[in-house]
């Protein structure tokens, strides 16, 4: 319990109390120190204490000098908070907020809903600037690990040394069992800074956002915001990739990885929060989820079946009088080459949008075109479908040499999925 004996600025409003103000902690060990407020921490938190304390100072008139009901920062940034809310169809305040983090994508989600039987609207994404640790669980103190795992916020801390700050209950029921037993650490918090030993840290304007969202969902009556801390987005390819080999060699975090990624599918296929319980050995159990499947299969590509045509050719001169020639000329070749590129793009492997390829073949005495190789390719699948495509061009007109028709090489370049 802490006495106030100086002025306030509450989004917009100078309060000077004619005797001290007693403002009751409601949320736990939230406390107060005048020497390290900034005015702009000074103004969040006078917002939020609106909404924790329930207007528990009432307004006095402008004729005993404490009221000034202008325009401020904080109005400002209330009402972007709720045009942003009112965009997506959202109550203001919230009494539905949830909040998930990825620590290997840096990323930090916040999303809510209206009603228990809505789902979850995505509201914003915080980047996440600084990590400590690697991948998995915080197991003892000291560890500099970011936890993983089911949490919520559990104190709201204006004093923190990072700005301010969102604690979250860990240890939870599954890490006073599977942590160390003495020494399992804590301090756990969402904070401003861009600094962490073991926590996680957004920039300072926005923990002001996310202090003032969680404050009102608090004060709408929301006694637990979840806060979902994963290691990684399992629906990026490169953060899948790298968890996966982490976890090749190590059986316990694979286990606890696979409960994390049926969590969060649960959630992507839902937009509900899934029911995580805790078993006796401290493992976490997800009520109705799915068991997870490998990501990121490549589909079986079955190569086409085509004849090469290929011939024996006893002599190619290696200059001519006369090259051989497309029907049409050159500017029909070109379209050739041009829808061939085009048709190309659905050979090529999984998140390669463009790729360049070189093709040999030989225009025989009569035109035909034969002996196709590629000379620089993409893979075996995608090489052995653009001979199978390219060989159906229709015959040319013979390079000359020495007025009678010869075979003759060529070497073409294929741009694949260019304009």
């Amino acid at each position: 319990m802490i006495l106030f004996s100086y002025k306030l600025l509450v989004s917009g409003v100078w309060i000077q109390p004619k005797s001290k103000i007693e403002i009751l902690n409601t949320i736990g060990d939230i406390t107060f120190k005048k020497e390290i407020l900034t005015m702009r921490k000074l103004l969040v938190l006078g917002f939020a204490s609106i909404f924790l304390f329930n207007h528990a100072v009432s307004a006095q008139t402008s004729a005993n000098g404490s009221i000034y009901t202008g325009g401020s920062f904080l109005e400002y940034q209330e009402s972007l908070l709720k045009t942003l809310f009112q965009l997506k169809e959202l109550n203001w305040p919230s009494k539905y907020l949830y909040i998930r983090s990825f620590k290997y994508d840096s990323q930090l989600e916040v999303w809510a809903k209206n009603t228990i039987k809505d789902q979850y609207k995505l509201v914003k994404i915080y980047k996440v600037c600084a990590l400590a640790g690697t991948l998995g669980p915080k197991r003892f103190e000291g560890d500099y690990q970011v936890p993983e795992g089911f949490y919520h916020i559990n104190h709201f801390n204006p004093n923190s040394s990072y700005y301010l700050s969102l604690g979250l209950n860990y240890p939870n029921a599954s890490d006073r069992i599977l942590s160390d037993q003495l020494k399992p650490g804590g301090d756990i918090y969402i904070h401003g800074g861009c600094a962490t030993v073991g926590c996680i840290p957004i920039k300072d304007d926005q923990i002001d956002e996310l202090y003032i969202l969680a404050s009102a969902s608090k004060s709408a009556g929301q006694d637990f915001i979840p806060v979902h801390v994963f290691p990684i987005r399992y629906d990026v390819k490169k953060s899948y990739d790298y968890l996966g080999r982490l976890t090749k060699d190590d059986a316990n975090l694979k286990s606890f990885s696979n409960k994390m990624e049926q969590a969060y599918e649960y959630f992507e296929q839902n937009k509900q929060l899934p029911i995580v319980m805790v078993r006796d050995d401290g493992e976490y159990f997800v009520y109705g989820a799915e068991p997870i499947s490998e990501r990121f299969v490549p589909k079986p590509k079955i190569k086409s079946k085509y004849e090469k045509v290929v011939r024996e050719i006893d002599f190619v001169p290696d200059a001519v009088a006369k090259w051989p020639e497309y029907p049409g000329g050159i500017g029909e070749y070109e379209k050739f080459l041009k829808l061939l590129g085009g048709e190309m793009v659905q050979f090529l492997p999984e998140n390669v949008a463009k790729a360049t390829a070189q093709v040999e073949y030989i225009i025989d005495a009569d035109g035909t075109p034969v002996n196709f190789k590629v000379k620089k390719g993409v893979d075996e699948y995608f090489d052995h479908e653009l001979i199978g495509k390219i060989q159906k061009m229709p015959k040319w007109e013979p390079a000359i040499y020495r007025e009678k028709p010869v075979a003759k090489k060529m070497v073409q370049t294929i741009l694949i999925g260019v304009e």
